[in-house]
């Protein structure tokens, strides 16, 4: 696929989508990536990949517009990974998202970026009440409504790697028992790692010139209990399923949102986890492209048996 002349910078490059992005492009002998990244710590994560040809890669404050300039040079296009699904001490939705992004805005419509893609939560509105989902919303709005063409890419669950959708996933599919919320009727439409990767490459080229805003899927959309149960068959299992009522949860989840400094689940990320994925995928494939993975391709390799978690 031919990318940008001037090459492509590649923000919060450490975490699991941006290291499978860059193992990608390296793949595919692309030489002029440069990896954007916090800290000397996440900058061994990507050193210890071991890609050949290996990405420039540059430590930066991602709010401060003079250094994301700076970071951004003479490239072609800026792929954006940088977000988070849970607020932790020192880490707001306002700071990861919408500052971030109203940075990236300034430094590229003054480095002369050719395009922006954004890699943000499906659901994710401006009118949304859950508080991630908004502030997604504004950081969307901060790159659409700049001069700088962006394509926005909204993904649900992502499977693939040792992120936590999967390793949970991967666990519950091997357990002899779980509890699921509602008795996992929640639906979901989860999407193969590597069809993202090749979607934010492709949104790179797509359609120049014009703003996009694509919601991604997989392939089918289907129950957490029957996700769960499609991937314990990978492993010949047949886990019994006890229902954990959902208003219980919420409760639980409430409390210790009030009462934890850094509780392991708030309630934004509760509701995102319990949040219905339903999408028509056809305009995100033709728009970019791709083909998705079948379902069973993606647990097969990315949860049974047979797989081999991504880096």
């Amino acid at each position: 696929m031919d990318l940008p002349k001037n090459g492509i910078v590649v923000t919060g490059a450490n975490g699991q989508l941006g290291r499978a992005l860059l193992t990608e492009l390296a793949a595919q002998s692309h030489s002029e990536i440069r990896a954007l990244v916090r800290s000397e710590r996440a900058r061994e994560t990507i050193e210890d990949l071991a890609l050949v040809p290996a990405p420039e890669i540059r430590i930066v404050d991602y709010t401060s517009p003079k250094q994301m300039q700076e970071a951004l040079g003479d490239a072609g296009c800026v792929i954006h990974l940088v977000g988070i699904i849970k607020e932790m001490p020192g880490t707001r939705y306002v700071e990861a998202h919408e500052q971030t992004c109203h940075a990236l805005a300034l430094a590229s419509g003054r480095a002369g970026i050719e395009r922006m893609v954004y890699l943000s939560i499906l659901g994710s509105s401006t009118a949304s009440k859950n508080d991630c989902l908004a502030s997604k919303g504004r950081a969307e709005a901060l790159l659409l409504d700049d001069r700088v063409p962006a394509t926005v890419i909204r993904v649900p669950m992502v499977i693939g790697g040792d992120d936590p959708a999967s390793y949970s996933l991967r666990k519950q599919a091997q357990g002899p028992s779980l509890r699921l919320i509602g008795g996992g009727r929640t639906l979901q439409q989860p999407i193969d790692a590597r069809d993202v990767v090749r979607a934010v490459i492709a949104a790179c080229t797509r359609q120049p010139g014009r703003d996009l805003s694509l919601d991604a899927g997989g392939p089918e959309c289907l129950s957490q209990r029957n996700l769960v149960l499609r991937a314990a068959r990978l492993w010949s299992n047949e886990p019994k399923i006890r229902t954990m009522p959902l208003g219980l949860a919420r409760f639980g989840v409430s409390c210790l949102d009030r009462l934890l400094p850094n509780p392991p689940i708030t309630r934004a990320m509760f509701d995102i986890l319990q949040h219905d994925d339903r999408v028509d995928t056809d305009r995100f494939c033709e728009t970019l492209g791709i083909e998705l993975t079948p379902l069973d391709t993606t647990l097969s390799d990315h949860i049974g048996p047979e797989s081999k978690p991504t880096q």
